[in-house]
C-alpha cells in the first residue's frame, strides 16, 4: 500500500516542560464598604472548591464593576450591594450584566444592609438574580454554602454551554471535511476541529491506521499527528512515539473497542472489512472538560472520510499510473523519448497553473495529458518509426492520429476524457490558422491544446528522436520566440521564456529510460 501521510508541523520547543498553570473560580464583590471587601475575603481564604482555589476581585461601585465586567467574562459569580453610588445602582448593575452585557451564566447575589429599599419578593421576582441575603443575617457559614452552591451552578451551565457549543462545532466540522478531498488538507482540519470541539488542552493527538493487505500483510501508519513527541517515522511500530502511547494504539486495534483514562481517549473505529482507525488524546489537566461522546461522533466521521479519502486516492493513483503506462507505450511504439508523457504531463501542469487556472482544471489537464497522441495506435510502425522525411500519403496518415486520439476519447462522458479528447485532436492546430486538422486560429483552438501544443514540442526538441537530433536550451528558446504569435498562444509562450529555468528542471528531474528490445 502507498504511504499517503500527512503531518502537522511541530515548532521546535524547550526540553523544559513548563508547569501547569493554576486555575481559580473568580468572584467578583461590588460593594462600596470596605470591611464587606476584608470579611469576604477573610470568610472564603481557605475555600477549595471543585479542585481550585479562589480569586477574590473587589469593585467598589457600579460604575467600577461595569468596567472590570465589560473586559472580562471569567467570573463565575458576584456579590452585590443594592446601595452604592445611588439607591438603586445595584439593581441597575444586575439590569446591565443581563440585559446589555448578555452574560446569563455568572451568578448573582444581592446582598442589602438595607431590605427595605429593595424588598426580597419584589427584587427576585422583578430582577435576574440568583439569591437575596441581608448582610445582617449573611453568616459565614451560609456565604460559604451560597459560593458552593453558585460555583457548582456556574460549573453545570458552562458544561451545558460547551456541550451545546460543542455540537455545533461538530456539525460544522463534519460539513467542512466533508468538502476536503485532499490528505494533507483533511489531516489538518481533522485536528484542528477536533482541539476546537474538546475545548480541552491537549499535549498529544494522533490518528493511526491499520490496513490489512491483500497478502494478509498489517500495514500500521500515523496519518495525522500533533504534540509533543515529534513523529520522524511514518510506521506507527518504528516511529518516534512514546512506546506507552504505541501500547495503547496497538491495544486498541488488537481489542477492538476505544478505552477512556486519567489522561488519555483512545478511540478504535471501524471503516472497513479491511481497515481501521484508532484517535488517540493525551489531556494536559482539564479531562474534566473532555466529552468523549462528542469525540466518539466526530471522530467516527473523520475515520470514515478518511477511509474514502484513501480509497479515492488509491483509485486515481492507479488510473494515472494507467494512463502513463498507455501513453507511454504509445511513445515507444513511435521510438519517443520513454518519459515523454510525464514530462508532458508535469509541463502542461505547470503551464495551467502560471496561467492561473483553477486547481481542478489544472490537475485534469495533467491527468489527460499522458494521452494526447493515443490516436497513434492507428499509425504503422514502419511510419512513426521512418527516419526520413514522409511522402504525402504517409504525411496525410500520420495526421489522422489527431482525429483518431479523439473518436477514442469522445466515447467516455468523464470530464478528463473530454479534455483528453480536445488536446488529442488539436494540439496540432497553429495560433496563426496553419494547423490541422481542422485549421483553428486563436482563441478557437481549446487552451488544454494551447497548453499541450508547446509542451509536446518543447519536451519533443529537447530529446533525441529517429528523425532528429536532440536541441540545446537556448535554440529551443530561440524558436519558441521565433513562433510567439504563429505557432504558439504570445502569452503561453511569454511564460515559458519568463519560466523557462523552471521548464528546463522538469526534464532533469523526470530523465528518459532506455527502452527494452
Amino acid at each position: 500500500m502507498s504511504k499517503f501521510i500527512f503531518k502537522e508541523e511541530i515548532e521546535e520547543s524547550s526540553a523544559e516542560t513548563a508547569p501547569k498553570k493554576e486555575r481559580f473560580w473568580r468572584i467578583l464583590v461590588v460593594d462600596d464598604d470596605e470591611s464587606v471587601h476584608q470579611i469576604t475575603r477573610l470568610v472564603l481564604s481557605d475555600a477549595h472548591i471543585e479542585g481550585r482555589k479562589l480569586d477574590i476581585v473587589s469593585a467598589y461601585s457600579s460604575a467600577e464593576a461595569k468596567q472590570v465586567l465589560s473586559n472580562d467574562d471569567s467570573f463565575c459569580m458576584a456579590f452585590v450591594d443594592v446601595v452604592m453610588e445611588t439607591d438603586h445602582a445595584g439593581l441597575e448593575l444586575v439590569e446591565w450584566i443581563r440585559k446589555e452585557k448578555r452574560n446569563q451564566a455568572i451568578r448573582l447575589i444581592l446582598r442589602t444592609g438595607q431590605a427595605g429599599t429593595a424588598p426580597e419578593a419584589k427584587v427576585i421576582k422583578e430582577f435576574d438574580i440568583n439569591d437575596y441575603k441581608e448582610k445582617t443575617d449573611f453568616t459565614a457559614g451560609k456565604m460559604t454554602t451560597s459560593v458552593y452552591a453558585g460555583i457548582r451552578a456556574y460549573r453545570d451551565i458552562m458544561t451545558i454551554q460547551r456541550s451545546l457549543d460543542a455540537f455545533k462545532q461538530l456539525i460544522l466540522s463534519t460539513h467542512d471535511l466533508l468538502r476536503i478531498n485532499q490528505f494533507k488538507p483533511f489531516g489538518s482540519a481533522a485536528l484542528n476541529h477536533l482541539l476546537t470541539l474538546m475545548d480541552v488542552e491537549s499535549s498529544a493527538l494522533y490518528i493511526a491506521r491499520s490496513q490489512r493487505e491483500i497478502d494478509h500483510e498489517n500495514t500500521n501508519l500515523i496519518i495525522a499527528c500533533t504534540g509533543k513527541y515529534v513523529v520522524e517515522s511514518d510506521c506507527l511500530e518504528t516511529s518516534d512515539i512514546d512506546d506507552s502511547v504505541k501500547s495503547l494504539i496497538k491495544k486498541a486495534f488488537d481489542e477492538k473497542k476505544h478505552f477512556y483514562e486519567n489522561q488519555c481517549f483512545v478511540g478504535y473505529y471501524e471503516t472497513s472489512s479491511t481497515a481501521s482507525s484508532v484517535l488517540y488524546i493525551e489531556f494536559e489537566d482539564d479531562a474534566e472538560h473532555f466529552r468523549s461522546n462528542l469525540a466518539e461522533l466526530f471522530a467516527t466521521n473523520v475515520a470514515l472520510i478518511l477511509e474514502s479519502l484513501t480509497k479515492q486516492h488509491e483509485l486515481e493513483r492507479t488510473q494515472k499510473e494507467l494512463l502513463c503506462i498507455v501513453g507511454e507505450a504509445i511513445e515507444r511504439k513511435s521510438q519517443k523519448a520513454s518519459a515523454h508523457v510525464k514530462r508532458v504531463a508535469e509541463i502542461c501542469a505547470l503551464v495551467a497553473t502560471k496561467l492561473g487556472l483553477e486547481d481542478k482544471l489544472v490537475a485534469a489537464i495533467k491527468i489527460a495529458a499522458p494521452l494526447h497522441d493515443i490516436g497513434k495506435v492507428a499509425i504503422p510502425n514502419n511510419i512513426l518509426q521512418k527516419p526520413d522525411q514522409l511522402n504525402e500519403q504517409e504525411w496525410q496518415l500520420m495526421k489522422s492520429h489527431t482525429v483518431v486520439g479523439s473518436d477514442l476519447l469522445e466515447r467516455s462522458k468523464e470530464k478528463v476524457s473530454r479534455i483528453g479528447a480536445r488536446m488529442a485532436k488539436y494540439h496540432h492546430e497553429n495560433w496563426d490558422g496553419t494547423g490541422y486538422p481542422d485549421g483553428l486560429k486563436g482563441e478557437n483552438i481549446p487552451l488544454e491544446a494551447r497548453i499541450m501544443a508547446i509542451a509536446d514540442v518543447f519536451d519533443s526538441l529537447g530529446t533525441k528522436r529517429v528523425y532528429q537530433k536532440q536541441w540545446d536550451n537556448k535554440d529551443i528558446l530561440q524558436f519558441l520566440q521565433e513562433q510567439r504569435g504563429k505557432k504558439f498562444q504570445p502569452e503561453i509562450v511569454d511564460i515559458f521564456i519568463k519560466h523557462f529555468d523552471e521548464f528546463t528542471q522538469i526534464k532533469e528531474k523526470i530523465p528518459d529510460t532506455k527502452p527494452e528490445n
